[in-house]
């Protein structure tokens, strides 16, 4: 075998050529074994081939820091290149957890020949301090995914320096003016009742109009005759309007019969009201004429032709047709029998009761009136000054009556106690028992109302026996607690804590709810809360209570006044 090395265009191409035959044979037998044990990577070759031909994207991923404060933004940037026409997939929704995504950018697209680059922004964040990992993100190309790389991040707490910053005290609630009425936003409502209204109106006036209109009904005969003579003054027959003519004489006539022979002769045809007729003088209810009822027949279907066939007829025909119509309703008038005293009664009876049921519907229109007027007025007053207020105006609030009323500032017992209550409290004769570490020499009490009202307040100065200057107070709050609960306190829960006044004389007050037994094994629906102030001097022990049923408005800021308001006379020390 002999190798022979050829360059071709810069390129080494090795020649091979077998000496014999036998050298061919050996070749090719190592050839064949060579093939068989490659056989799957050569199997293989085309599919990678396609993919390296079809797989030109390039998917890319990075961020801007890996460390910020807390409430920071991090912005995590994607790129993919890739043909033009290749369908790009990023990633959507909330996949960076545990970090929150607060925006996601538009895609920034440019071009180079047949390349697009895709430039896709997140903005990132964390609110709590620590190490976090963005998990690797997956995009779609073709349907074909690729896998991102995860990122380690830091977030870190933001420092604050006390020190250096002035801190301040919670300032107290402060009342703030209403805001001014917006007329704006009423208006809407003003008009939909006036438009309410004007419809109500319309209706109510209408139909008493027609109401009206029925009552000044003439009786049915008078009333033909009247319309007879309205017409004989039309213009119709002047102005060869026979339609019109016809139009009205016929129904005249009807209207007359309808009302006096037969309820249903208006919606009656020609041949149905003389069927009608016929049968009513047959059977006897009225004497009427045959030729009456002849002529009317030829009189109505005069009539028919002309108001449905367009047919024009005379003057002195329809003048004719007139008058005999007249002396039809003439001979049916005649012929009308008196009505007996049974039915003029039962006429009468007819007639008060629609008296009476016309004057109870004027009673139930003016209450619905009246009733609309006041909702309409509470809605407005309510929209300007509060709902509340207005449920408080019509149903009263006793509480709303207590915080915006008279006040009154006095001083009671001795050591005195000072506050201001809007109800002046009345000596009451109450026993101060004894506690463990002082005993009462003498005891004023003043309240006003009692456990089961809505407000109670109670003050008591006792005089003790000791004189010893330093008192323990908790021994006298275990005390007042268990008077409290034997005078009907039930499920007591009890918190303590230091109190100060105004002027900062210090004590102890106790606070918590209850409820209120009434007897019986039966207690108050609602709970009440309580504030108990315990105060010691030299000889003194001062006690102040407010109990009082939370009504979500008024009765915690009338607490708070009292509370607020207690002031103590303080006493001098004696020096022996």
């Amino acid at each position: 075998m002999t190798e022979y090395e050829v360059k071709i265009s810069n390129l080494k191409v090795k020649t091979i050529v077998w000496s014999s035959a036998v050298e061919a044979l050996m070749v090719r037998k190592n050839f064949k074994d060579l093939f068989l044990k490659n056989l799957p990577a050569l199997l293989f070759f085309p599919f990678f081939l396609f993919f390296v031909l079809t797989s030109n994207a390039q998917v890319t991923s990075s961020v801007d820091t890996t460390q910020i404060r807390i409430g920071e933004e991090i912005k995590y940037n994607i790129q993919v290149e890739a043909d033009t026409t290749d369908l790009v997939v990023f990633p959507e929704g909330q996949t960076f957890l545990p970090l929150e995504v607060i925006e996601s950018y538009k895609v920034d697209t440019t071009f180079e020949a047949r390349k697009m680059r895709l430039i896709k922004k997140y903005g990132l964040t964390q609110f709590d301090s620590g190490a976090y990992t963005i998990p690797p993100q997956r995009i779609v190309i073709n349907q074909k995914a690729y896998t991102l790389d995860s990122v380690k991040v830091e977030v870190r707490d933001v420092a604050v320096d006390t020190t250096k910053q002035k801190m301040f005290e919670i300032k107290p609630a402060v009342e703030v003016d209403r805001p001014p009425f917006d007329f704006w936003k009423l208006l809407p409502w003003l008009l939909g009742a006036l438009i309410l209204g004007v419809i109500v109106a319309y209706i109510f006036f209408r139909r008493k109009k027609i109401r009206e209109a029925k009552e000044e009904q003439l009786p049915p005969y008078e009333e033909a005759l009247v319309a007879l003579q309205t017409l004989d003054n039309s213009t119709f027959l002047r102005e060869q309007k026979s339609k019109e003519y016809y139009s009205q004489l016929t129904e005249i006539v009807k209207r007359y019969l309808d009302r006096e022979v037969d309820d249903s002769a208006l919606e009656s045809t020609t041949d149905e009201l003389i069927e009608r007729l016929t049968l009513h003088k047959n059977a006897g209810s009225f004497d009427f004429e045959i030729e009456d009822i002849k002529k009317l027949d030829g009189i109505l279907k005069r009539a028919d032709l002309v108001k449905f066939a367009r047919m024009q007829q005379v003057e002195q025909q329809a003048k004719e047709d007139r008058a005999a119509l007249e002396e039809i309703i003439n001979h049916t008038h005649d012929a009308v029998p008196e009505p007996t005293e049974e039915e003029l009664l039962r006429n009468e009876l007819y007639l008060e009761q629609q008296r009476k049921k016309k004057q109870r519907r004027k009673y139930i229109l003016a209450g619905v009136g009246v009733i609309a007027a006041l909702i309409l007025a509470g809605a407005i007053y309510g929209s300007i000054k509060g709902f509340d207020t207005l449920k408080d105006d019509v149903l009263g609030n006793e509480y709303r009556d207590l915080a915006e009323g008279r006040w009154y500032k006095s001083e009671y017992g001795s050591p005195e106690i000072i506050l201001e209550t809007p109800e002046i409290l009345v000596r009451t004769d109450i026993e101060i028992p004894d506690s463990e570490n002082i005993r009462a020499q003498s005891a004023n009490v003043f309240s006003a109302g009692s456990l089961t009202d809505p407000l109670y307040v109670l003050i008591s100065t006792t005089q003790t026996k000791s004189s010893q200057e330093e008192v323990n107070l908790d021994p006298l709050m275990d005390a007042a607690l268990s008077e409290l609960e034997r005078r009907g306190a039930l499920n007591m829960i009890v918190k303590r804590e230091e109190f100060s006044t105004e002027k900062g004389i210090k004590g102890l007050k106790a606070y918590g709810q209850f409820n209120v037994s009434v007897g019986n094994n039966k207690v108050l629906k609602d709970q009440s809360y309580y504030e108990l102030l315990l105060f010691a001097q030299q000889n003194g022990v001062q006690t102040v209570l407010v109990v009082y049923q939370n009504d979500g408005r008024f009765s915690v800021g009338i607490k708070d006044r009292i509370i607020n308001s207690v002031e103590l006379e303080l006493q001098e020390t004696k020096n022996n």
